[in-house]
């Protein structure tokens, strides 16, 4: 074992004593499930009889970029059981939402035991995986550490690696080839990705393309978009998707130079956390607001609507005429493109887009969206006053995101068969399902 390695372990073997404590401000906060803080700690196993494969992602966007090659494995393989863990509740009410009712009775939900030695094997002892997918980014060294000691074989699905991201794993070159070299394979989202697994010291690397692009469109409640259109009638629209902290107060200055000529104009403001929303809405002083967290609609008078709920992004993005992709005011990295080009709505993109790269590359060279001239409101303002000004201008950069973004038909399927090549014959589970979703 490493230092590093060594060093990671023992500090997580401190911290577990304070960590209940931690759990408990969470639940408060909503971000845990009471009845559940023991999946936590490794508990709550419930193991079925034969092959189980166990899939981790983080949150709400690795859930859905995994929700195609759960369907790809119930295809090919209807006998495997998907133990699904993810850190956040949002995660669980993704699934929730987005799994087909004929596939819960084969897909199970824990919460991933923080990365403690002890609850690692709690949880591993207890489950006994045939192999193991983390999604994207999301890799905790002692998990992985031990899931590799039990001789489970470890697939990185969907892999990230920002040179940021890299540089900061160099720090620690020995932790970081012990960590990349657990795993028996690495399926990178781009060519740039799969390099610096690769540098880093993974082993068995290749460059498939990013599940997300996948991904079905994001759905949207019929009667709830019904609703919020005859709201909105035909005024313009300018929408700020899955915002962070410092955006809001850019596009709301944006929202008031743009009011000159568009005195009708509505600006939808989705906070990527809706916890926020409160405090989102205090931002807009002395314009008229509307909250949807709130259960509030827009009014003729409303200037700004924040929508504070959790899973209507689908709903946004065919509501806005423009849409400014959060996360890239401030260097946050970006948030998925992705979505409002299979949704057809014209794309506005801020400085900071390293989180999505390779899409953002592709549909800035095909002319699918456009890269602001800087992070400050006059910059959000110029390019939101283009494309609200000329119709044919946003069906333009409507059709030409959507010619730019593979569909990657095929990719779940080819990932369902990687994990399933991992996995023994036949499962040696016991044990009985207690819960699916």
């Amino acid at each position: 074992m490493t230092v590093a390695a060594w060093v990671w372990g023992g500090l997580a073997r401190l911290a577990a004593p304070a960590l209940p404590f931690y759990l408990r401000r969470r639940l408060a906060r909503g971000k845990e499930l009471a009845g559940r803080l023991e999946e936590r700690r490794g508990g709550g196993v419930a193991r079925p009889p034969g092959r189980l494969l166990w899939l981790h992602a983080a949150s709400v966007g690795e859930t859905l970029s995994i929700l195609p090659v759960l369907e790809a494995l119930a295809a090919r393989a209807p006998g495997v059981t998907v133990l699904l863990t993810t850190g956040t509740v949002t995660g669980l009410e993704t699934l929730d939402r987005r799994l087909p009712p004929g596939r819960r009775g084969r897909v199970l939900h824990r919460f991933v035991p923080l990365d403690v030695p002890g609850w690692a094997a709690r949880f591993l002892d207890g489950w006994r995986p045939d192999a193991a997918g983390f999604v994207d980014s999301e890799l905790w060294p002692n998990l992985v550490f031990a899931a590799r000691a039990r001789g489970i074989p470890l697939a990185l699905v969907n892999g990230r690696l920002s040179e940021r991201s890299a540089r900061r794993w160099r720090w620690a070159p020995g932790l970081a080839r012990k960590l990349m070299g657990a795993f028996a394979l690495v399926l990178a989202q781009s060519p740039g990705d799969a390099a610096r697994f690769a540098a880093l010291g993974a082993g068995e690397v290749h460059a498939w393309g990013n599940l997300k692009e996948a991904a079905a469109p994001l759905p949207a409640d019929p009667a709830a978009l019904a609703a919020l259109r005859t709201a909105i009638g035909d005024r313009p629209v300018l929408l700020a998707a899955s915002t962070h902290p410092g955006e809001e107060a850019i596009v709301l200055a944006a929202h008031r130079l743009l009011l000159a000529e568009f005195p009708r104009l509505l600006t939808l403001l989705v906070p990527r956390h809706p916890e926020r929303g409160r405090a989102v809405a205090a931002l807009a002083e002395g314009l008229a607001v509307a909250r949807r967290g709130a259960g509030e609609l827009p009014g003729p008078a409303t200037a700004v609507y924040v929508m504070d709920t959790l899973g209507e992004l689908g709903l946004a993005y065919r509501l806005g005429s423009v849409a400014l992709v959060g996360g890239s005011l401030v260097p946050h990295g970006g948030q998925n493109p992705l979505e409002p080009a299979r949704l057809g709505c014209p794309i506005l993109l801020g400085p900071w887009t390293g989180n999505f790269a390779d899409p953002v590359a592709r549909l800035l060279q095909a002319g699918g969206a456009v890269r602001l001239a800087g992070a400050e409101a006059g910059a959000l303002a110029a390019a939101a006053q283009a494309v609200l000004c000329n119709r044919d201008y946003r069906r333009t950069l409507a059709q030409a995101a959507a010619a730019a973004i593979s569909p990657a038909a095929g990719l779940p399927g080819e990932v369902a068969e990687a994990l399933l090549r991992l996995m023994p014959d036949t499962g040696a589970g016991t044990g009985r399902a207690e819960t699916a979703l």
